[in-house]
């Protein structure tokens, strides 16, 4: 009996393998970018802003310290001038 399990495992191993080589694939095959030009160059102005301290939020005007939120600033603006810029993830409702 334990030269049948013995046969058995190796089996299941390759399984694995062959479903790790074709999610690797899938991966490959997107080349296309997400961001345009425009939309890092926006990004680089917002964060140059940022970093000198003029960088102010939309509604209350506070100061912008965060720079995932310079990020998010150069992002939107570039997607109001049209730059190719993928849409804002949708937000959740309370």
């Amino acid at each position: 009996m334990a030269a049948v399990r013995k046969k058995a495992a190796p089996k299941k191993a390759t399984a694995k393998k062959s479903a790790a080589k074709k999610t690797t694939a899938k991966k490959a095959k997107k080349s296309t970018r997400k961001y345009g030009p425009k939309a890092s160059e926006s990004v680089e102005t917002e964060m140059r802003e940022m970093k000198a301290g003029k960088l102010r939020s939309g509604r209350s005007g506070k100061k912008v310290t965060d720079p995932k939120q310079a990020i998010a600033i150069g992002l939107s603006e570039a997607r109001r001038s049209g730059a190719k810029v993928p849409p804002a993830p949708k937000r959740k409702k309370k």
